[in-house]
């Protein structure tokens, strides 16, 4: 049985901290599909298309990890791949209690699906995307926290 996994979050924009949890992960399962949610309750300041774009360039060269958008519930996607893995990255305690809150609903939902956690790695538990964005929208420079192949 292939094991194939659904790392799922908006990467608005992908952050070094994404790329850590990506590369980390990607040897512990047969295929990794990042997907890039849409969330009702956000308003995202780049495309999924260039979300996709950017996730694509950076991993072109690994044919284990694929990219693509999603809408509805993860589980139901995770259905729709094939996948019985679900992998959320944790920077902080309070990740982990809103990501173990998802991840016993998501378990209710479907009891086919585990979810796995990954800790950051501490040279990137800072950062998070709110605060690249706000970087972004306050005219700073945020290279530092984002991999070279994101650029708009």
């Amino acid at each position: 049985m292939e094991r194939i996994c659904l790392f799922p979050g908006t990467f608005d924009p992908v952050t070094l901290g994404h790329i850590d949890i990506i590369e980390r992960a990607v040897n512990l399962f047969d295929k990794l599909v990042i997907g890039i949610g849409t969330n009702s309750s956000k308003q995202p300041m780049f495309s999924v298309e260039q979300r996709t774009g950017w996730i694509q360039e950076i991993f072109k060269n690994d044919p284990r990890i694929h990219v693509t958008g999603y809408e509805g519930l993860t589980v139901d996607y995770c259905h729709k791949i094939g996948a019985n893995y679900i992998l959320r990255g944790i920077r902080y305690i309070s990740d982990f209690e809103y990501e173990k809150a998802i991840a016993d609903m998501n378990r209710m939902l479907a009891t086919d699906i585990e979810t796995i956690f990954l800790t950051c790695s501490p040279l990137y538990s800072t950062i998070s995307s709110t605060l690249v964005r706000d970087v972004i929208r306050n005219g700073g420079n945020a290279s530092m926290f984002m991999p070279k192949e994101v650029k708009f």
